[in-house]
């Protein structure tokens, strides 16, 4: 049994003792938790995760398996994960592989067995901390010591890391349980999203909606942008910290100068902030599970939304043209603004979900409105 051990580290010198899981070795990376029941694959292939460790506070994660619809990019972004009680068996008809043989088949070290109620209370406590999960018996000291010299995430732009290195095409609507197939996208309006590493389910959401989606790079320039005579422009969720991506910020305050309708999501909703004069800042230990609770200050409607950010937008000096127009009723901080007399918009929440709940699906049709205005 011995070869099975692992230890969580963390860069403040707390240690958990667990049991391996998936790849055996070790990872460096800043330890966070989500509150998802389900979801896990969605999550663990969601680039906004990447450089993250992620922990599970639902105890079984595992039981439903993995397959190959449901990923949200090409391969795992989470740098590990941590979890109490793995599903020993998996049982569901869409299954093609088990959790833990994905995570090794992908080398992404986990570890389970251990307390991630007391975890989350820490890193609750404590704020996000640096952690190193090790399988490959790494000492305790060499594992803190490790976590205390890694960089973290603040000032890195993950964002160029996450993002597509040249445009494509993208017309896969949603997948259909019943017919086992994706619904094809439509022609009437064309996205150019620009992606800061984006969730696949976003572009289907927008297929599904007669959208065609034109992705380009985060470092595409406004011109190049504007030469794809789009009829929307898409900002992208992504990782990392949105103050450290400012050639996004410029080209974004450049496209503002076009009349053409302007939809963020997440990182997209940040940098779109930053370009409208407002600042970000790193929340304590964010914001990302599928049951947080948002109000949309325009209606006094309560919208149960899925997120997942470390960083949120400072209110402290809004401008006369831009409106806060959702909060987050968890902590008060903004969940979504928009430009005042025009089609420009954006939420820090998840609407596209996967995982999660669609109480906010209406924002791709707000969209679509906005581009048929």
């Amino acid at each position: 049994m011995e070869e099975h051990k692992a230890i969580l580290a963390l860069a403040d010198g707390r240690v958990f003792h667990g049991r391996a899981y998936g790849h055996r070795g070790h990872t460096v990376g800043e330890v966070c938790f989500n509150t998802s029941m389900t979801g896990y694959q969605e999550i663990l292939t969601d680039p906004s995760y990447t450089d993250q460790i992620i922990t599970f506070t639902y105890p079984h994660i595992g039981n439903v398996g993995i397959n190959e619809d449901d990923m949200e990019s090409a391969d795992v972004a989470a740098r590990g994960c941590i979890l109490r009680a793995p599903a020993r068996l998996t049982s569901n008809y869409r299954a093609e592989d088990g959790l833990e043989n994905w995570l090794r088949s992908r080398r992404v070290v986990a570890i389970a067995d251990i307390d991630t109620r007391a975890l989350t209370r820490h890193l609750r406590t404590q704020g996000a901390a640096n952690g190193v999960i090790a399988s490959d018996g790494m000492g305790e000291d060499e594992a803190v010591d490790m976590a205390r010299a890694w960089e973290g995430l603040e000032g890195r732009d993950l964002v160029g890391r996450a993002s597509v290195k040249q445009a494509s095409g993208w017309e896969q609507g949603s997948y259909d349980l019943a017919s086992r197939q994706y619904a094809q996208g439509g022609r009437s309006w064309h996205v150019v999203a620009m992606d800061f590493g984006c969730k696949r389910n976003i572009f289907r959401k927008l297929a599904d909606r007669d959208c065609r989606v034109t992705i380009v790079p985060a470092q595409a320039s406004a011109s190049e942008i504007a030469a794809c005579r789009p009829d929307g422009i898409f900002l992208s969720n992504g990782p990392g910290d949105p103050a450290a991506a400012g050639y996004a910020v410029t080209t974004i305050r450049e496209l503002l100068e076009l009349d053409i309708p302007i939809f963020g999501i997440c990182m997209g909703h940040q940098l779109l902030s930053q370009a409208l004069g407002l600042r970000t800042f790193k929340l304590k230990f964010g914001h990302r599970g599928a049951n947080h609770p948002v109000r949309d200050e325009t209606t006094g409607r309560i919208e149960i939304t899925s997120q997942n950010h470390g960083y949120a937008v400072c209110d402290d000096q809004v401008p006369e043209h831009v409106e806060i127009t959702h909060r987050s009723l968890f902590d008060g901080t903004v969940e979504g603004l928009r430009l005042r007399g025009r089609p420009v918009f954006s939420v820090q929440y998840h609407p596209e979900a996967s995982p999660g709940p669609h109480d906010a699906d209406y924002l791709f049709d707000r969209f679509v409105e906005a581009m048929r205005g």
